[in-house]
């Protein structure tokens, strides 16, 4: 299942709880009224995070309003940020072994750690499907990190690697918008990076959720970024060198995951810091970035200048 926060353009709405499907949008709020059947969820975090019994109501539901017609085509639907409200957006940092050494060159990491490193998004910085990024002018340094995203289904604490799979609910697109010379300048000082990734909108995410159902294996996806329609990096995410269940029992020993939280799993190798040419690859004013995970699901993202 596609779960999305969305607003109906037509309408003119608030964000609304919706279901995606193919072209089309079902408003679950909307659609359980005008069915006279009660709404199972309110919201992705509640659909996702209430128990197994919630998704399969919301399926027929959705089925019914789809034999109904009740749906909002997909050409009038302006996707927001699928959890919007996330008591954490946590991140996993050098997590592939080639990004690793992209940061060594760039004198961006004076360590290799033998254990999962993170540091958080805050969660305002998050923004939607074609939303505006603005970059601000004294950077000249904007970098890309799709990233795969996993969603926290329940309290996690002390949880064992073995049983980590059972404490996520879903998945979805992030992008780690880096500004690389703050982020240089942060490493220098001590900092773990809270300008550098923290800006207005460096987190775009979603389009929406991906329940776990919707692929055999969230390891083996390849992810990708487009500039312009030119492909920059395309990345598979067997290269994570800690993987969810051991992010997670790392983590959770102390830190307490509350349902709904995001946990991004890390950059991928190709970003335009380790690149030759990355003086040309950073992004600019008018670019359009798209990320995607390969036939799956796409993400875009406008950057436009500082006024």
């Amino acid at each position: 299942m596609r779960l999305a926060t969305f607003i109906d353009r037509s309408r003119n709405s608030g964000p609304r709880f919706g279901i995606v499907r193919h072209d089309r949008v079902i408003d679950v709020l909307a659609a359980a009224n005008t069915l006279r059947r009660p709404v199972p969820a309110s919201s992705v975090k509640m659909a996702l995070t209430t128990g197994p019994q919630t998704l399969p109501v919301l399926n027929e539901l959705a089925d019914a309003a789809d034999a109904k017609g009740l749906y909002v085509p997909l050409a009038n639907v302006k996707f927001l940020p699928p959890i919007p409200d996330p008591s954490k957006f946590f991140c996993v940092g050098k997590n592939t072994k080639k990004h690793r050494e992209e940061l060594l060159a760039n004198k961006m990491l004076t360590e290799i750690p033998n254990e999962p490193t993170g540091f958080i998004k805050l969660v305002d910085t998050m923004s939607g499907d074609d939303d505006d990024v603005v970059k601000p002018n004294d950077i000249t340094t904007l970098d890309y990190e799709p990233e795969l995203c996993y969603v926290i289904g329940k309290r996690a604490h002390r949880v064992k690697k073995a049983e980590a799979m059972d404490y996520i609910a879903g998945f979805t697109l992030t992008n780690d918008i880096s500004a690389r010379e703050i982020q240089k300048r942060e490493v220098v000082s001590g900092t773990r990076f809270w300008t550098a990734k923290n800006m207005p909108g460096f987190a775009p995410t979603g389009p929406y959720i991906l329940t776990m159902d919707e692929v055999p294996d969230t390891d083996a996806l390849w992810v990708t970024c487009d500039v312009n329609g030119q492909r920059r990096l395309r990345s598979h995410t067997s290269d994570y060198l800690y993987k969810i269940g051991d992010v997670l029992e790392h983590f959770s020993r102390y830190v307490v995951f509350q349902p709904g939280d995001l946990i991004a799993m890390g950059a991928p190798s190709g970003v335009a810091v380790g690149q030759p040419n990355a003086s040309e690859l950073y992004l600019k004013a008018g670019d359009d970035m798209v990320i995607s995970f390969e036939g799956i699901m796409s993400l875009r993202t406008k950057i436009v200048a500082e006024k």
